[in-house]
């Protein structure tokens, strides 16, 4: 019976995003996926408990559940059934995310849901499918990136899974995606993806570092701080890079000088992550895969959306004294604010996304 109740607030939930213009295609692919998802639930204690569950996936899911207590525990984050299930959905992500921005802007294309409210990108649960829409916006001029996600949440409408494809994570990165998905239930804006994201990102960091101290590992909490000290680094010059961007393209320049002036900076960025990493010693495939698909305007829109106002996020948390319950209230009040303030109080040049 709880299934078929489901099944019918599957069936409304995508509902919303047909009255909202998206069409048939794109409401029946999200109400499938979204099921699909739903019935490949196992409990994890189910799991754990039975013998012919192979030993490392009761490993993870053991720690998973732990996880999941302390978030609810020392985090202040929602008690409830989300990610006390796990679903094997037998691909390495469940959706695939597409983002474009115009050729000559650095800020990302919207596309707004009754629910969900206004995003800066748009879900496929296949990958075709994603790939498919984002040719189509190719062609008529968008800078667009397709990206493979292994979590999202459904903001406390269901009860979201652990996904299969969360397991390519370590178990530091999958705690940390459990208390950044947890956080977007806790508190959601509408039409404000850079506010969601980077709010989920200041949880998700702060809640890991807390997670390794409670485990009493001192090495690992290094080694998370080292990380992110040389992600800080990479995304201080993504950032830069579209500032410079944003510069060129408010000038008004005539298109052709525009697009000469885009290929410059932007091969100028690949240079400047090569010597980064030579520098710092690292080498990030990640950044591979950007540089051979061709970095864009729609790749700096991707990071900004989740990493720029963090810095904002972490200052706050400060000012109420790293007090989480404190800072979720005091986020809060920011959101009830006009997206212009909050963005002004928390942000740079990413708040001027619209």
């Amino acid at each position: 019976m709880r299934m078929v109740t489901e099944t019918w607030r599957v069936l409304l939930y995508a509902g919303c995003v047909l009255l909202s213009g998206c069409g048939t295609t794109y409401l029946l692919q999200a109400g499938n996926g979204q099921l699909q998802v739903l019935r490949a639930r196992v409990p994890i204690d189910t799991l754990i408990a039975d013998p012919r569950t192979a030993a490392p996936l009761r490993a993870r899911l053991t720690e998973v559940r732990a996880a999941r207590a302390f978030a609810a525990a020392q985090l202040q984050l929602p008690d409830n059934s989300s990610y006390t299930t796990y679903a094997d959905i037998g691909r390495p992500y469940v959706v695939w995310n597409v983002v474009a921005t115009p050729e000559f802007s650095v800020n990302p294309r919207v596309w707004c849901f009754p629910v969900a409210g206004c995003v800066a990108y748009r879900g496929y649960f296949k990958e075709r499918r994603a790939r498919e829409f984002a040719a189509g916006l190719a062609v008529r001029g968008f800078d667009v990136v397709v990206d493979g996600v292994p979590a999202y949440s459904t903001l406390g409408k269901f009860s979201d899974p652990v996904l299969s494809s969360m397991l390519r994570y370590d178990d530091d990165e999958l705690a940390a995606t459990i208390f950044h998905e947890l956080a977007h239930q806790l508190l959601y804006v509408r039409n404000d993806s850079e506010f969601n994201e980077a709010f989920a990102t200041t949880v998700e960091d702060v809640g890991l570092q807390r997670w390794l101290a409670y485990q009493g590992e001192p090495g690992r909490i290094r080694q998370f701080r080292e990380r992110r000290a040389q992600g800080r680094e990479f995304l201080d010059l993504l950032a830069a890079t579209r500032a410079q961007l944003a510069r060129l393209y408010a000038t008004g320049a005539p298109r052709d000088e525009l697009r000469a002036g885009k290929v410059r900076i932007l091969a100028a960025l690949s240079g400047d992550i090569r010597a980064l990493e030579k520098r710092r010693g690292v080498h990030y495939p990640l950044y591979d895969q950007w540089i051979a698909a061709g970095l864009n305007n729609a790749r700096l829109a991707s990071v900004a959306t989740y990493f720029d106002c963090v810095p904002g996020f972490e200052r706050l948390l400060a000012e109420n004294d790293n007090d989480l319950p404190r800072f979720y209230a005091a986020v809060r009040v920011l959101a009830r604010e006009p997206r212009a303030l909050r963005h002004a109080r928390l942000c740079g040049l990413q708040g001027t996304g619209g």
